[in-house]
């Protein structure tokens, strides 16, 4: 598939790198929310679009980064096939390169891993307006980093994304969702319990005394699992879609969220047996006790901190500032450093993550 759409986007950071013009990376925008603002000239990559290669029998897919995500998934659904790690399509112009450059990923992340872990290889643009290739197949990766999986949540400030690599998985034969009542306490505790009983467990979620699980596995696995939950307490079928809406914040607990009180929402992670805060409002929970949602009129940074986890201002229905866990400050050096060395006009995001980077 020819394309010289990226070229056009080589000499627009070309021009800018020259000038020292600052740019604010692009695309479809459903992520324009997720980080500080960049007052700065756009570049899109919304036309840079379309599968490269796709081998199913080798699980392995190439796409340029400005492919909407909701074609991504058809096609691999066409096979039998997906996104393992279940990223959010926030609106329908949702493009892989913003997922990947965001690395978020959705509730079967516990089970099979994140975005980062199925990045294969990847080509961008760095802030020198070079093309470099990462990932095994032409370029050496850069001072023992693996600079692939490094764009991964980079949001742009690292270069711009033209084309992945992706590993994708099969779908499972079967797959069933249940819900059942049980305290948060013994929720975390059972979880654990049938993981270990080897329980085909892809996702979880709890909610107002509520605990919701996805099985996914052969029809007799899942079948078998059913019946050892169904051991301690009467479960309840529920339709699969329900993991859509936890996946693509589109649940009540997200779309409730007014204007006027979207920054009390928090996206904390932590290992799945860490403590749960204190006096938090109302709190979603995924991952088997590793992602906890939370709205709290507090500033959560120091209590995730304190927690030894990490805390993100999440406000869906506008932007912020400061959203993301400060760093410390040889974590902080490090960054920088890694910025100089891909960016050192600091053109390309500037500040998106953090004020000076």
């Amino acid at each position: 598939m020819k394309n010289d759409f990226s070229k056009h986007l080589q000499e627009q950071v070309r021009t800018a790198f020259d000038d020292r013009t600052p740019l604010r990376i692009t695309a479809g925008g459903s992520k324009s929310f997720y980080g500080n603002q960049v007052d700065a000239q756009d570049i899109s990559t919304a036309e840079h679009k379309g599968i490269l290669e796709y081998h199913p029998s080798e699980l392995v897919i190439t796409v340029r980064s400005g492919t909407l995500l909701s074609e991504l998934d058809a096609e691999l659904a066409a096979n039998n096939q997906m996104l393992a790690f279940e990223p959010p399509q926030h609106n329908a112009k949702t493009t892989i390169g913003g997922v990947i450059a965001c690395g978020l990923s959705g509730p079967r992340r516990i089970t099979c891993g994140a975005a980062r872990d199925f990045v294969l290889g990847t080509t961008i643009i760095n802030g020198k307006a070079e093309k470099l290739h990462f990932g095994g197949q032409v370029m050496k990766n850069v001072a023992g980093y693996d600079a692939s999986r490094l764009m991964v949540g980079a949001q742009g400030t690292l270069g711009i994304l033209l084309d992945i690599s992706l590993k994708v998985l099969p779908v499972s034969k079967a797959e069933v969702s249940l819900k059942l009542q049980i305290t948060l306490k013994d929720a975390i505790s059972h979880i654990q319990q049938w993981i270990n009983q080897g329980l085909p467990i892809s996702a979880s979620c709890y909610y107002i005394n509520t605990l919701h699980l996805r099985l996914s596995s052969t029809q007799s696995a899942v079948t078998q699992s059913i019946n050892t939950i169904n051991n301690f307490y009467n479960s309840q079928e529920i339709s699969n879609d329900f993991w859509l809406q936890i996946k693509n914040q589109t649940h009540d607990f997200f779309t409730l969220q007014t204007p006027a009180s979207s920054t009390k929402l928090w996206r904390c992670s932590h290992q799945s047996t860490t403590k749960f805060y204190a006096e938090t409002e109302s709190q979603l929970i995924e991952w088997h006790g590793a992602l906890r949602w939370i709205q709290s009129h507090n500033e959560l940074h120091t209590t995730a901190a304190q927690h030894y986890g990490h805390a993100t201002r999440y406000p869906l229905h506008g932007n912020s500032e400061n959203l993301f866990q400060p760093l410390t400050p040889g974590l902080f050096k490090l960054h920088k450093r890694l910025k100089q060395a891909f960016d050192p006009e600091n053109i390309l995001n500037p500040t998106r993550l953090y004020s000076g980077l």
